[in-house]
């Protein structure tokens, strides 16, 4: 598949403030940087996104070692490790990336530097040759820009996964079990899941978040309802997104449902033969719709119309930036991305 013409280094989408969720059968509370005790031994690290780009976090103590959920970037991972450490003296044995952007594995190399072992799905390292050759012997990719950007990424080194699973891997002691699942492209080719079977807690990465984070630049639409629909099979009861607060399955619910609104408000286009330019021009009236669809209203942010834009190209269509009107300037980096969003 190839995505339109999105900016390569918007990987998050930001929205500054807290989110109110109302109706829900498990409290959507947080605070960000706090570490929060999902049940014993299972923990939530919501990041601080607004102002340094982290992603949240999550570590699972075993009998004998810590598995923790996501790399962040390199100042994430420098801020949790302490956190970590207060809540157990095993070892941090393992850092599992749900996918290649940089605020969820730019980190690798300080949990490497911790001892860990370094885990994905293989479509991350597949990701990762598509998008940093220069890890693989090749020209400049998007860590050699981020790094001209952050101080954490510029102090450090881009590490590569080591171990690698085609679809499924599990960590189980005897008392605790995690199990790694691939289910298809979502917000890339290479989303994992960390799903704790007898305590029904789901860590989604980006696949699933909490508010108006969704970057879609490196996925496919239509698949990625598919890949949700697949976890939410699992009936998990406890869903701790990529970014946004941990609540309960109307998470994973309402990512659903936004996703299926957004494409079946562009389909409709596609359907009545309107052209790249019509569909352009449609943006702030199929968000005018959506805002009036509690609760999916929450994910609509400063970059509704890039979305509107891949599923356009998702269903056929040509990007935007070949309509006869002039294209919307595009952010060109995370702290880009940051300062629209910001009041």
């Amino acid at each position: 598949m190839k995505s339109p013409n999105l900016d390569p280094q918007s990987w998050v989408l930001v929205a500054l403030g807290v989110i109110s969720m109302a109706c829900v059968p498990l409290r959507t509370v947080g605070e960000v940087g706090k570490a929060q005790e999902v049940i014993p031994g299972v923990w939530f690290h919501e990041g601080d996104l607004g102002r340094k780009g982290h992603c949240n976090n999550g570590w699972v103590i075993f009998k004998d070692y810590i598995l923790v959920i996501d790399g962040n970037f390199p100042g994430g991972a420098l801020e949790v490790i302490p956190k970590i450490k207060a809540t157990s003296a095993n070892p941090i044995r393992f850092a599992f990336d749900t996918h290649h952007h940089g605020d969820h594995a730019y980190g690798n190399q300080t949990w490497f530097e911790q001892g860990a072992t370094i885990v994905a799905h293989q479509g991350v390292m597949d990701e990762l040759r598509k998008y940093e050759p220069a890890l693989f012997g090749g020209g400049p990719g998007r860590w050699e820009d981020e790094a001209t950007k952050r101080e954490d990424v510029a102090r450090s080194k881009l590490r590569a996964p080591s171990l690698l699973f085609p679809k499924e891997l599990a960590f189980d002691d005897g008392k605790r079990r995690v199990e790694l699942h691939w289910f298809g492209v979502a917000h890339t080719h290479g989303d994992g899941f960390a799903w704790l079977p007898k305590e029904r807690i789901l860590f989604t990465g980006d696949a699933c978040v909490n508010g108006p984070y969704n970057y879609m630049g490196d996925g496919n639409s239509a698949q990625w309802i598919q890949t949700l629909e697949a976890a939410r099979a699992l009936n998990p009861k406890i869903i701790c997104p990529g970014h946004g607060l941990m609540g309960g399955i109307e998470i994973l619910d309402n990512q659903l449902a936004y996703f299926k609104a957004l494409r079946s408000a562009v389909s409709d286009l596609a359907v009545s033969g309107k052209t790249a330019v019509q569909a352009k021009e449609s943006v702030d009236g199929i968000k005018a719709k959506l805002q009036q669809q509690e609760p999916i209203a929450k994910y609509i942010g400063g970059m509704f119309a890039s979305q509107v834009e891949k599923v356009w190209v998702d269903l056929g269509g040509k990007p935007f930036e070949s309509a006869t009107v002039a294209p919307a300037t595009r952010p060109k980096s995370d702290a880009e991305v940051l300062a629209k969003l910001s009041p």
